[in-house]
């Protein structure tokens, strides 16, 4: 019982510490910091006489609050990763706070790893603490690595759907940029990652950057090779004269056989794949309905005939 109660006394004693650290670290602003403060406030409230007292703490307070002592940890793994940002933009985060919390909770996971293993008694809890440690840190790498294999495979389903609403809009008389800022709101509410995209690029356009450099831009962003083709036979076409209308129409045709390929290619592997469950939880549950009874009248069978 004293092995199981020391791990955990200890947990709780880390838990406190930084409790204390990060009040101690963050419970008095510096002259700086209260300067941006009360401009702020002056620019939300107008004269700082008209200041409210008190200001509801946000969730995005708190979180700044917790992570602030984090900052020099943060910087360390920033320039240790230089492709972060551009990680975490394949995934969809692009906010300016999104690397912050990333690192910090890559910072954060040993911790609460090491906290969780104070419950495995103090026999094992060397070896939790080990494990849950670095599974925290690897866990937010592991998390973003999911996100953004499923965001690409979310473009690369809604690219051939998008791309015959394009035709559509283009045959109907609209120009491609007029077309393209359409699609993006139609396809808005079913295939938000594309709609995304295409509201960026839309948006880069009417800032007065060319569009095939706005398209090469979604292509670096997205990271896929189905986009990369799509805006190769953009410039294809853009160089020869070619109707677009028509090429779009081939390549989105390409596209459909392509998908429709891979489909029936995953659904010829989940014969291989069923081997496994009916091996492991099938046959065992089966042998024992089936070869049961006869092992246990056999048995009873040898010892009825003993002496």
């Amino acid at each position: 019982m004293g092995l199981v109660i020391i791990p955990l006394l200890l947990g709780l004693a880390v838990f406190a510490a930084l409790g204390l650290a990060v009040i101690l670290i963050v419970g008095e602003r510096s002259t700086a910091e209260s300067r941006l403060a009360a401009l702020r406030s002056v620019s939300e409230f107008g004269e700082p006489e008209d200041v409210p007292a008190f200001r509801r703490f946000s969730p995005q307070d708190a979180l700044e609050l917790i992570t602030r002592p984090l900052a020099p940890f943060r910087n360390w793994l920033r320039s240790r990763d230089e492709e972060l940002s551009y990680r975490l933009s394949l995934a969809g985060f692009r906010n300016a706070g999104d690397v912050d919390t990333f690192l910090s909770c890559k910072l954060l996971g040993p911790v609460v790893g090491i906290l969780l293993a104070t419950f495995a008694g103090g026999d094992d809890f060397l070896y939790a603490a080990l494990f849950l440690g670095v599974f925290g840190f690897f866990a937010p790498d592991i998390f973003l690595f999911r996100a953004i294999g499923r965001r690409k495979a979310k473009i690369g389903i809604a690219l051939p759907d998008a791309l015959d609403l394009l035709v559509i809009c283009m045959e109907a008389g609209l120009g491609i940029d007029q077309a393209t800022l359409r699609i993006a709101k139609e396809i808005e509410a079913g295939y938000p990652e594309l709609s995304d995209e295409l509201f960026i690029t839309s948006y880069e356009q009417r800032a007065g950057k060319p569009r095939l450099d706005a398209w090469r831009s979604m292509s670096d962003r997205v990271d896929l090779d189905t986009v990369r083709q799509f805006v190769a036979m953009l410039v294809q076409t853009e160089r020869l004269g070619t109707p677009i209308a028509k090429a779009l129409g081939i390549f989105a045709d390409t596209l459909r056989t392509k998908r429709m390929m891979l489909a029936e290619e995953r659904a010829a592997k989940t014969t291989v794949k069923l081997i496994f469950p009916l091996a492991i939880f099938i046959f065992p549950a089966l042998f024992i309905v089936l070869l049961g009874p006869g092992i246990l009248s056999a048995l009873q069978a040898i010892s009825n005939s003993g002496p």
